[in-house]
């Protein structure tokens, strides 16, 4: 279960999953428990297969023995599931099935995605310097609804063609959900919250809008609320990206956005995640990055987007900030003094050193 206050120790289920995965997750174990340390808190770790590697071990993507796992937990951290080997399977026998049957069976319905600009890495993003240093936004993605899980859809025969469709719908709960979920976040942050929708054409953004709006006024007139339809969001993103603080969005605007915002830090191996739901339920931390089987076993891989989803388990489910703060501070210290994955190195700089996935968890738990 999620915890409301901080204690001395805490229950994490890890999922490494696949390919580089089991690298990744070790790297950041040894740089969590570094943290707490310092800190007196101690970690009973348990970990559970899941993906690829449990539908080898067990015959299922998302075993039983997992799920009460992560039911038990006070938080879950996954590294990366999937991978070709997998391919071929039935629908429900490969390793995304096990994702998606983890985020229903734990009521995960909140996707926090930050975007924050290392300014050691300016240079990678695809973007100039002055657009994006001093980026630090946080996207809130609807989850469980939306065009994605709307009913009625599929494909019928009219008049001798095929027509698809898909229906965008929202409730009432669902919405004022997700904006308490928003509004919470940016508490933690700059109490701005921007509201992406389009309610000039549909229906269930005007819906969208309205409650989101009503939530605020009801029961967070400390944060700051603005509107904001999803085309004019689209390029604000990329034209002024250091207006935004925390922005909520539904699902699919929210998947589109997510990407966009991702390219503003120039490297995936850099960006963590959460899926949150009910306060009383532990929530899920990961990288956003995949499980890159082409360089699993080989200590390349980059650990530093799973330590910072680390940070962002202390912040959001553990709740204990300080240890979040000495995380990421940690990471920033090592990127200063030059260390770099294959990732992120520019081979024609002599002052970066370049370290495998090994050796960057070693080093920040060493800033620690």
């Amino acid at each position: 279960m999620a915890v409301s206050a901080p204690k001395s120790t805490y229950r994490i289920t890890l999922l490494p999953g696949d390919g580089i995965g089991p690298e990744i997750s070790a790297a950041t174990v040894r740089a969590l428990e570094a943290a707490g340390s310092k800190f007196d808190i101690a970690f009973d770790i348990s970990e559970g297969l899941i993906g690829g590697a449990a539908i080898d071990a067990t015959g299922s993507p998302w075993p039983d023995e997992t799920l009460e796992s992560c039911r038990g937990a006070d938080s879950i951290l996954l590294a990366a599931i999937g991978g070709p080997k997998w391919d071929a399977n039935p629908r429900e026998l490969r390793p995304e099935s096990g994702l998606l049957a983890m985020r229903r069976d734990l009521g995960l319905f909140a996707n926090l995605r930050p975007a924050k600009a290392v300014p050691q890495l300016l240079d990678a993003s695809s973007l100039k310097r002055e657009v994006i240093e001093g980026v630090d936004l946080m996207v809130v993605r609807e989850l469980t609804g939306d065009v994605y899980f709307g009913e009625p859809k599929g494909t019928r025969r009219e008049e001798g063609t095929t027509v698809a469709f898909n229906n965008m719908i929202y409730s009432e709960p669902e919405i004022e959900r997700i904006a308490r979920v928003a509004f919470d976040v940016a508490r933690q942050r700059g109490k701005k919250v921007c509201s992406i929708d389009k309610a000039n054409v549909l229906d269930v953004s005007q819906l969208w809008r309205d409650v989101v709006t009503r939530v605020r006024d009801d029961e967070a007139t400390d944060i700051e609320l603005s509107h904001m339809y999803v085309d004019n969001a689209a390029m604000q993103l990329v034209r002024w990206p250091k207006q935004f603080d925390t922005i909520v969005c539904g699902n699919l605007f929210g998947d589109i956005l997510s990407d966009e915002a991702s390219m503003l830090v120039g490297s995936l191996g850099m960006l963590p995640s959460a899926s949150l739901g009910d306060p009383a339920n532990p929530g899920v931390f990961e990288p956003i990055h995949g499980s890159a089987p082409d360089i699993a076993g080989q200590d390349i891989a980059n650990p530093l987007a799973m330590i910072l989803s680390a940070a962002m388990m202390c912040r959001y489910d553990l709740k204990h900030p300080a240890l979040a703060d000495a995380l990421e501070a940690a990471v920033e210290k090592v990127l200063d003094s030059g260390l770099r994955t294959k990732d992120i190195i520019d081979p024609d700089d002599p002052d970066f050193s370049l370290v495998g996935c090994d050796e960057m968890g070693r080093a920040v738990a060493g800033a620690l």
